[in-house]
């Protein structure tokens, strides 16, 4: 089952790991997608605001993201560059030790996790590594975050997905929705409209 073109728009409220709402507006384009979102949130006792604009090819490719972020400790801004081929500029510079990754994955946001899922288009059964330009919310560095997406039976027509982050020590079942956006993403997300 293949996914529906994504909504106008989509929200979720975080939960758990943190206390805030994200919001995102989709513009489709000829060759792929904006994604204009932010999420408003306090993790840790620490409150941080981060704005995005991600834009993706055709076939969900990551090629460029413009991330700002403010939080007690200033203003920052990240402009992160895809060749298509797993290479990327964080801000101009050649960024070597993100070689490989396809997708970029913000830790203020469960929209990102629906990259690789479209890009994969994996069938029940398969299984598949998705390394990711990983972009924190605090400070807005850039990390490799190292991911495994293992497609299961779906629910009540509805994807389910094995993800387990192993640098952080995390697994969970991931569910979405008909456009392939989280619907429930445990301890972090649940989609609110």
């Amino acid at each position: 089952m293949s996914f529906r073109d994504p909504p106008r728009s989509a929200a979720w409220r975080h939960r758990d790991a943190r206390d805030g709402f994200e919001v995102v507006f989709v513009h489709p384009q000829h060759d792929g997608y904006r994604f204009e979102g932010g999420t408003a949130a306090v993790e840790d006792g620490a409150a941080w605001v981060v704005d995005y604009a991600l834009i993706l090819s055709a076939g969900w490719l990551s090629r460029r993201a413009e991330v700002s972020g403010r939080s007690a400790s200033g203003t920052q801004k990240l402009r992160l560059e895809a060749d298509g081929a797993g290479r990327w500029r964080t801000n101009g510079a050649v960024a070597p030790h993100l070689d490989g990754c396809l997708d970029v994955d913000l830790e203020s946001s469960a929209l990102t996790n629906a990259i690789p899922v479209q890009r994969l288009g994996l069938e029940i059964g398969q299984e598949a590594d998705a390394p990711a330009a990983y972009v924190r919310a605090l400070d807005l560095s850039v990390e490799r975050l190292d991911q495994r997406y293992v497609r299961l039976d779906d629910d009540d027509g509805r994807q389910r997905y094995h993800y387990a982050a192993p640098g952080f020590g995390f697994e969970c079942q991931l569910l979405y929705d008909e456009f392939g956006l989280v619907l429930d993403y445990p301890g972090i997300a649940l989609r609110a409209g």
